[in-house]
């Protein structure tokens, strides 16, 4: 073997070890990660869940159902996808207190918005919390603002469209953010009209 096949060898072997050591290590951190990361997860969804319905006794997480869209008919599923909802029960004693609806919009200006609707038992908004979104800093960000999403409280399906005032409903655009206002009202009238649909 000459001298310059040596030489290849050698860096063949010396980059495979490299690289078996890099995604050993970096299977190792995933591992080592995993658990903390889903505990973060799972306390930030609680939070949102608590904020939206207030107190309650039970486990919502566990008790958490999922509702999906057939047709213009909502109803139970084993098994969701992007176009489903996840239904949040609080309890207090064994009795229903609210319900957290995390619901979505694919109209965002940069795509999907996810926000967690609390309703009481007449399926009146009591709270919105912002789960995910990428609108623009500054403007269509404002949507986690108590400014825009408090408006919000106190409406029920029946009351009126949920919809901004320059689609002839009564929500107060964010200024300069109309597209992000439009999709806040969408995934907040898909979340109770999935409410008042699905079988408590």
């Amino acid at each position: 073997m000459s001298a310059k096949d040596s030489s290849f060898v050698s860096m063949l072997i010396t980059l495979v070890v490299v690289t078996g050591v890099a995604a050993l290590s970096l299977g190792f951190v995933f591992k080592f990660t995993e658990e903390p990361i889903a505990a973060a997860k799972a306390a930030k969804q609680m939070r949102a869940i608590q904020g939206v319905v207030g107190d309650y006794d039970n486990d919502p997480l566990a008790e958490s159902f999922i509702i999906c869209k057939e047709g213009e008919l909502f109803q139970k599923c084993e098994t969701g996808d992007k176009t489903s909802l996840t239904f949040y029960p609080a309890s207090i004693q064994s009795e229903l207190s609210a319900t957290g609806i995390q619901t979505y919009s694919e109209k965002g200006y940069s795509g999907r918005i996810e926000i967690i609707v609390g309703v009481d038992q007449e399926g009146v908004i009591k709270n919105i919390e912002v789960v995910s979104h990428a609108e623009t800093p500054g403007l269509g960000s404002k949507m986690s603002s108590p400014k825009f999403k408090d408006q919000f409280i106190g409406w029920k399906l029946e009351d009126q469209p949920i919809k901004v005032k320059k689609d002839g409903g009564k929500v107060d655009a964010i200024s300069g953010a109309t597209i992000s206002s439009r999709a806040f009202s969408d995934a907040v009238q898909l979340a109770l009209e999935a409410y008042n649909q699905s079988e408590q």
